[in-house]
Parts: C-alpha cells; sequence; structure tokens
C-alpha cells in the first residue's frame, strides 16, 4: 500500500529526513514511535506532498504508483486520509459541508455522518458549526476522526490521536479508531503510545533525528520506550527488528 524507499527531504537547507524506509502492506496498521522533533511530522508532510518539504533523493510509492511528484490533491484522491494532529480552526465553514463534501458517496450521507458522529459521542449540533472553532481539545480529536471515517481512505494516518485528550475521551477515539482500521491499513504516529491500548498493531517502526533507527513488534518497542525513554534507540541507530 506504502512504500518510501531511501527518503530524504529538506525543509529550505535543513535536512528533517534522511534515507527513511518504510513499508506497509495492504491491510495492516503500522505504529511510529519517536520523541518531538524526531521528524514525525515531516515524513507526514513529506507523503503528503507539502511543497515546502524537499524531496532531495528517494521516493514515495502509494499503491504502486510513484507520488513522488504529484501534488498533494491528487495523492488524496487516490485515497489518502489524515487527521492532523493540531489542525486549524476555520471560520465560516461548517463541520457538516466539510464532511458532505469529502464523502465518496452521496446516498444516505446524512445518516451515516449522524450514526458515526454517534459512534464516537460526538455532539451532533457540533455539525453545523465551523470548522473547530470554539472545541475543546477532544472535540478537535473527535472531529478529525470523523472526518477520516466519512472519506474512507485507502491509507488513514493518524498523527498523535492520543496526544491531549482525556482518560474517557481516549477510550472513545481509541476504541473508534481500532473499530475504523478493521481491514484497512494505516499509519498511526505516536509519541507515548497510549493508543496501543486500544488498537491492534502489526509493526511498530521508531524515527530517530530524521530516520527509521529500528523496527519490531508494537508492544515490545513501546515497553522498551516506557521503560528506558528514547535513549535506547540513539544508543544503536543502526538496530533493524525488535522482536
Amino acid at each position: 500500500m506504502l512504500r518510501v524507499e531511501n527518503l530524504s527531504v529538506k525543509v529550505g537547507e535543513k535536512y528533517v529526513l534522511r534515507n527513511v524506509n518504510l513499508r506497509i502492506p495492504e491491510g495492516e496498521v503500522h505504529v511510529l514511535f519517536g520523541p518531538n522533533g524526531s521528524g514525525k511530522s515531516s515524513l507526514i508532510m513529506s507523503i503528503l506532498g507539502f511543497p515546502a518539504y524537499q524531496v532531495v533523493s528517494g521516493r514515495i510509492l502509494f499503491k504502486g504508483v510513484d507520488i513522488t511528484d504529484t501534488p498533494t490533491n491528487e495523492r488524496v484522491k487516490l485515497g489518502l486520509g489524515v487527521s492532523f494532529q493540531n489542525p486549524p480552526a476555520i471560520r465560516g465553514v461548517k463541520l457538516a459541508d466539510v464532511l458532505r463534501h469529502i464523502s465518496p458517496s452521496v446516498d444516505g450521507i446524512e445518516e451515516r455522518i449522524f450514526k458515526i458522529a454517534e459512534r464516537i459521542k460526538f455532539p451532533s449540533d457540533f455539525l453545523n458549526r465551523d470548522v473547530n472553532l470554539g472545541f475543546s481539545g477532544g472535540e478537535i480529536k473527535k472531529s478529525e476522526i470523523l472526518q477520516v471515517l466519512v472519506q474512507e481512505p485507502d491509507l488513514v494516518i493518524l498523527d498523535e490521536p492520543d496526544s491531549g485528550v482525556d482518560v474517557e475521551n481516549l477510550q472513545i477515539i481509541g476504541e473508534a479508531v481500532n473499530e475504523l482500521l478493521k481491514d484497512r491499513t494505516a499509519l498511526i504516529i505516536t509519541h507515548m503510545g497510549y493508543i496501543l491500548h486500544y488498537v491492534d498493531a502489526d509493526e511498530a517502526h521508531v524515527l530517530i533525528d530524521g530516520t527509521i533507527a529500528c523496527s519490531g513488534s508494537p508492544i515490545r518497542i513501546l515497553g522498551q520506550i516506557l521503560r528506558e525513554g528514547y535513549g535506547w534507540c540513539k544508543k544503536c541507530p543502526k538496530v533493524r527488528g525488535i522482536g
């Protein structure tokens, strides 16, 4: 579904990714760990094709198609769906209108939107409010998840779905995400891995200083991070495979 091959990326004169290799087969859920500033968000922006992220070498393939030089809107049309960690508030644009626009089907869309909102306990009256305007942290997260659910992408990318969320909302969001990802392909970016209490993942990767340092079992890698922090990866950046 997604292959990132020897990808090096610069923003201005600064390298933010170096020789990143990542492969996510169809139907698998992968997790990307990493400390702040490690390049996690840069990888998302590069996969999406944001112009500020200049690919110096390597390539990105999605569903077998080389999208390295493809515009962002075309990548989304191919089936990329992303929920952002800190999405903006958009004054004058109703959330319901966005949901109707991004839905791949028109028939029964209103009913689908309400059912999904109910599933993640997102207040239905918020659908007619401006996107994220006056939303709490938990409501913004649910709004992002709702948009991805309605979009039905082939590859779901979730940027820090567990950050800044209280315990109650984390469970709601985590269970909704787990249901969303059944039989889907996904990449979940997380710093502390709380979402893994609710989501079944197939493989995990650790991004350190702009490169993949190791890959392996999500639970084992998370346990190692919780015990020793990310310092253990910095000590052995060439390690591949934590059983």
